[in-house]
């Protein structure tokens, strides 16, 4: 069942899972939950009322025809579902075939999350996650073909959602701002020192920061920094782990000095984090 910590279903051990708003709402995902992390992508989007979905604790409020598109790993908080109806499109990256995971950037966990559609990529989408789901719901193929249907389908959403501009589109990133956001995904837990990453990419440090500042609107330590209490938030979020051991696994030498890390970047404590992060969302 949804609800706090997971995000389970009817057919949770399968690698595709749709289901409509209705259905989440009978499975307890009605209410407010709290923060949950999931190993799956999670496709949203709406025919009718307003949601509010929280990606990464930032916020987000779909309109109908709009979707929204989470990573794994990624963490998310559903609003109240009531007053809205919608589907859920939730599968495993494997699920893909390797062709359109790599053409829609499936592992890049910067993606936009909110996707606008045009008035003509509306009906495209409509036609698409419909033939999806006649598919999901129907019976008369094997079980192997049946699979091979669903992959193509969902390639072809996913492809047609992956093209639509984010909310917030920016401008194309450089090829060094690229490497550098790569790196500090790789490395962020294992070094926090700019000139480290400088010296893996052959770039100085006024370089990489000069690409971050283009691209992100940051200096470069900010980027790093900043990543790294997304990944204490999310752990601190999402499991009981002591803060002081989430501290050594983000490579911190000692509680106090990731408390204070984590206090002078987040505006807040880690435990008083913990208890924010647990309570309701306010309507």
């Amino acid at each position: 069942m949804f609800g706090p910590g997971a995000e389970s279903g009817p057919c949770a051990a399968s690698p595709l899972e749709i289901l409509t708003f209705a259905r989440l709402r009978e499975s307890g995902a009605g209410a407010p939950a709290r923060p949950f992390r999931s190993d799956r992508h999670c496709l949203v989007t709406l025919t009718s009322g307003t949601l509010r979905h929280a990606v990464d604790f930032t916020e987000y409020r779909l309109e109908p025809g709009q979707w929204l598109w989470a990573r794994p790993g990624q963490v998310r908080r559903w609003g109240g579902l009531d007053g809205a109806e919608g589907v859920v499109i939730r599968f495993a990256t494997g699920f893909l075939d390797t062709d359109t995971a790599i053409g829609v950037c499936a592992d890049d966990p910067h993606a936009p999350v909110l996707r606008v559609p045009s008035g003509e990529d509306h009906a495209l989408l409509r036609a698409a996650t419909t033939q999806l789901q006649w598919e999901y719901t129907a019976d008369r193929l094997a079980p192997e073909m049946r699979q091979q249907v669903l992959r193509h389908l969902l390639a072809v959403l996913v492809l047609r959602v992956a093209s639509l501009p984010g909310a917030e589109a920016g401008p194309e990133p450089s090829e060094v701002y690229l490497a550098f956001r790569d790196a500090v995904e790789r490395d962020f837990a294992n070094t926090r020192r700019l000139a480290d990453y400088a010296a893996a990419l052959a770039y100085s440090p006024r370089t990489l920061s000069r690409a971050t500042i283009a691209a992100a609107g940051m200096p470069a330590k900010e980027f790093i920094d900043k990543r790294v209490v997304l990944e204490a938030k999310r752990m601190l979020a999402c499991s009981t782990v002591p803060a002081a051991r989430i501290g050594q696994r983000l490579g911190f030498s000692s509680p106090t000095n990731f408390n204070k890390f984590f206090a002078q970047r987040a505006g807040t404590t880690p435990i008083a984090f913990r208890s924010e992060a647990a309570a309701p969302i306010a309507d």
